[in-house]
């Protein structure tokens, strides 16, 4: 369907901007209440399996933001979770997103299932909407075949204009769905933009290799989208005392003074394999890993109040094989006695000793007690992730090392930094290193260039002294 990439940020301003003052792509939000399709519409319209979609209502809980093509034309299409009138705390949160949604965009795409008819929630959505006073178009979802297509004139007693028939899961009309999205938005011509888009394309680029990704990981109901609102000065990921609540990865681009740009990327909780079904959690822990994997930074989030589990252990190593620098977040730490503190720090730093590297800071998300050590350990991090030392340093190190404790059996030549992101060492030896060894010449470079909080990577090629 129509061609699209990811955008996010605090707020549909934010992900609408072009970078040119005088040109702003139209946002399109896709609001209704829960179960009525709107993630499979969004799917639908997108070409892949971008929001997850299950048979079960409030599955979407966050916005999705993509930039989407149709025609030529351009547009942000917004995925939000289900709006209810009434619920729970989190249904409160939940809709208070998708009316910000609904307020912040330039068309609204209310999507209703004609199977169901006009239910209670529907008419309450038609009176949020009325009372916006945006563009809308009515969406009548399910229209799966020609047989329903007089059943969509219902919900003309909203007021909002001629109901459209639509099937997002078998694709029935949505072509016409999209000609219609672009003939209210007007979005601008491709080629009337032809050397803007350039220049974008060119900004984009420089700003995604400076940009700093930090994600923020573990296990469901530990606080970390408590952590990540606390840390972009905003509530944008609805928080909740219900494990699961992030249902995918969200994220948001901020600007700061020390480090510039930095996207905060928060992910779904990560369960046990075994506990991980084939619907919406297997996608989110998809996404999670990924996001591990494309990451600067990790901030893996334990409980404090229950301790480094088995689970906690596993997603440590991935960071770890994933080379990515890890910030160990004990949360809920106000929770917790004197004694209860420094059993449950001795206990973590032993479980978790392999990531000897990385620092681990106490804090309470919730009070935002100790949440602004983090940004000086990220900016450690950070600087140390991206360290790349002269040969000549490194080896004056390495020479230094071996006269004071020489390895056994074997001599190292030379020594040279390949990569960074982690700074990655190749050592060329006479004979293989033992890997105790290596280690102290680790710990030797380390200290030597201060690369307190990030993994080194080695690799040894064996070579003649003469």
């Amino acid at each position: 369907m129509a061609n699209t990439n990811k955008r996010s940020g605090a707020s549909l301003a934010a992900m609408a901007d072009t970078g040119n003052p005088e040109r702003r792509l139209p946002v399109v939000a896709i609001v209704g209440r829960p179960n009525v399709g709107k993630s499979t519409l969004m799917n639908r319209v997108v070409g892949k399996r971008v929001a997850i979609v299950e048979e079960k209502a409030k599955v979407t809980r966050d916005r999705k933001a993509l930039d989407a093509t149709w025609a030529g034309r351009k547009f942000v299409l917004v995925d939000t979770g289900g709006w209810l009138a009434t619920g729970d705390e989190l249904d409160a949160k939940v809709s208070a997103q998708a009316e910000l949604a609904a307020k912040e965009a330039d068309l609204v795409v209310f999507v209703v299932d004609v199977t169901v008819g006009v239910t209670d929630e529907d008419d309450q959505v038609a009176k949020m909407l009325k009372k916006i006073g945006k563009p809308v178009i009515v969406a009548a979802n399910k229209v799966d075949s020609s047989t329903r297509d007089n059943d969509i004139w219902i919900f003309s007693r909203f007021g909002l204009g001629d109901p459209m028939p639509v099937s997002a899961l078998h694709g029935r009309s949505s072509g016409e769905l999209l000609d219609k999205i672009v003939e209210v938005t007007d979005a601008p011509f491709e080629d009337e933009l032809e050397d803007w888009a350039a220049d974008r394309q060119d900004q984009r680029n420089k700003r995604d290799h400076d940009e700093l990704r930090v994600a923020i990981v573990g296990r469901p109901n530990v606080g970390k989208s408590t952590l990540f609102n606390q840390l972009i000065g905003g509530e944008r990921s609805v928080v909740h005392d219900l494990a699961g609540t992030t249902t995918d990865s969200v994220d948001t681009l901020i600007e700061t003074e020390a480090l510039g740009k930095v996207r905060f990327i928060d992910t779904a909780g990560m369960r046990r394999k075994s506990r991980v079904g084939e619907g919406t959690e297997y996608y989110s822990m998809v996404r999670a890993l990924r996001s591990i994997d494309e990451a600067d930074v990790c901030l893996l989030v334990i409980d404090g109040t229950e301790g480094v589990s088995a689970q906690d252990q596993r997603l440590a190593e991935r960071i770890d094989a994933a080379g990515s620098p890890a910030l160990v977040i004990l949360n809920k730490w106000d929770s917790l006695s004197t004694e209860e503190k420094l059993d449950t720090g001795e206990e973590a730093e032993n479980r978790l000793a392999f990531l000897s590297y990385s620092p681990f800071l106490r804090i309470s998300a919730k009070s935002g007690a100790g949440v602004n050590k983090i940004w000086a350990a990220i900016a450690q991090a950070s600087s140390a992730y991206r360290t790349r030392i002269p040969t000549r340093e490194l080896n004056l190190c390495i020479q230094k090392a071996q006269s004071e404790h020489p390895p056994k059996g074997t001599r190292i030549l030379y020594i040279v930094q390949g990569a960074t992101d982690p700074p990655t060492m190749t050592l060329f030896s006479t004979r293989p290193i033992d890997p105790q060894y290596l280690r102290f010449v680790e710990r030797r470079i380390r200290e030597r260039f201060g690369l307190g909080n990030t993994p080194i990577k080695f690799r040894v090629r064996r070579r003649s002294e003469g």
